[in-house]
């Protein structure tokens, strides 16, 4: 499996208590493209990863796609209330396959979306999917809180259901940053670095994490 655009900013502090979240529904997908654009406007990885002609449009629109549709249609896209602060995950392989019209949409447009960075980014992705965990994981494609919303712990409660879940469910949980500031960020949920190196043409370091179950606490 291939992996999607692994993008995670880091906004808040892992151990304070945030708010209630819920599953995102269809009405949610324009707000959490807007706020994962806004908070990931500015980002390396943006920068990097698109052109600089229509680059705010292009990542919405890639949001909209890879973290609204694909996150609501597979059930696994946590949101707060008010759509402030997004977490979007890949659910094991085979448990939640992506629709057929959004993977037709991905597989169409990425490409336009990219342009010319298109094939770095996709050698950079497969050398992320290559050191994915082979067991059974969820994947932490999308986090983003808006810059207004930030240090008041809505990215650990965005995070939190699917984090229990692989708890519960003793199942790996696993990422790609491309910031040490990021690496910290995830190290507070349990993530570990499995492999540090860098895009495929060098210009920006990646790791990639990996978490273990926790031990459930009562």
């Amino acid at each position: 499996m291939t992996s999607r655009r692994p993008t995670i900013q880091r906004i808040d502090d892992p151990d304070e208590e945030g708010p209630d979240v819920r599953l995102a529904e269809q009405r949610d997908v324009p707000r959490i493209a807007a706020t994962l654009t806004v908070a990931l406007g500015d980002s390396r990885w943006t920068r990097w990863a698109l052109p600089d002609d229509g680059r705010m449009q292009r990542l919405t629109r890639l949001h909209e796609l890879d973290a609204g549709h694909r996150g609501v249609a597979t059930r696994s896209a946590w949101v707060t209330e008010d759509v402030d602060a997004v977490a979007v995950w890949e659910p094991p392989a085979g448990t939640a396959p992506l629709p057929d019209d959004v993977a037709a949409a991905l597989a169409r447009e990425l490409p336009y979306l990219r342009a010319d960075r298109a094939s770095t980014v996709a050698e950079t992705e497969a050398m992320i999917g290559a050191a994915r965990p082979e067991e059974p994981h969820w994947w932490l494609a999308h986090l983003g809180v808006r810059p207004s919303a930030r240090r008041r712990g809505l990215a650990a409660a965005v995070l939190a259901p699917a984090l229990v879940r692989c708890d519960t469910d003793r199942t790996l949980a696993a990422a790609a940053v491309f910031s040490w500031a990021n690496v910290r960020f995830l190290r507070g949920f349990g993530f570990e670095v499995r492999v540090e190196t860098r895009t495929a043409d060098g210009d920006l370091p990646l790791w990639v994490l990996v978490r273990q179950p926790q031990r459930l606490i009562g």
